[in-house]
């Protein structure tokens, strides 16, 4: 039953009650509530590339997005504006009762404006009927994910020494982890 309310929610993503608000009421609505989440497809790999190059020194490159479709583990998502422009992305892997958020990727036109936080809480309440914990690592350098990730409940678990590229050598991962079964 849980699977199939949650293909439900994931198919839904139109709300025409907040959109009316949004036109007729601005302020009213958050930003955020008007962004919307929908499976990435081959067609939205230049947007998606674009983003990765705007924010990485060493962005992913399109064969391992295309890897990404191909895995069966992978879950691949874009987030969208109300213009349909693509605002952010996202990368899950699911496998044997755990989750691994691989990538969540801003517009730096859009950062700040909750499109992040979207995107992990939709990661989130997608891993839940799937898994019994989610992991990701980041860079000590991004203290707004970092801040994010906190504040969205995740904790620190450890670190993952020199694992991203950087440009004097490598840089260190801070690794976090969210437990999705509650505690009884």
């Amino acid at each position: 039953m849980w699977k199939l309310l949650h293909k439900l929610k994931d198919a839904v993503i139109y709300d025409a009650d907040r959109e009316f608000y949004a036109k007729v009421f601005p302020d009213s609505v958050d930003s955020k509530d008007l962004m919307r989440m929908r499976k990435m497809d081959h067609a939205d790999l230049a947007s998606v590339l674009k983003i990765e190059e705007l924010n990485y020194e060493f962005p992913w490159s399109e064969g391992i997005f295309k890897d990404c479709f191909r895995t069966m583990t992978y879950t691949c998502w874009v987030c969208e504006a109300p213009d349909d422009s693509i605002v952010g992305y996202c990368i899950i892997n699911v496998a044997a009762g755990e989750a691994h958020i691989m990538n969540i990727s801003v517009n730096p036109d859009f950062q700040r404006q909750g499109a992040g936080r979207k995107m992990l809480e939709h990661l989130v309440e997608y891993a839940r009927p799937r898994a019994e914990k989610i992991f990701l690592e980041v860079r000590p350098s991004n203290p707004g994910a970092i801040n994010l990730y906190r504040k969205t409940g995740f904790r620190e678990i450890g670190t993952r020494k020199n694992y991203y590229p950087a440009k004097n050598g490598r840089e260190d991962a801070i690794m976090f982890e969210l437990d999705l079964v509650p505690m009884l």
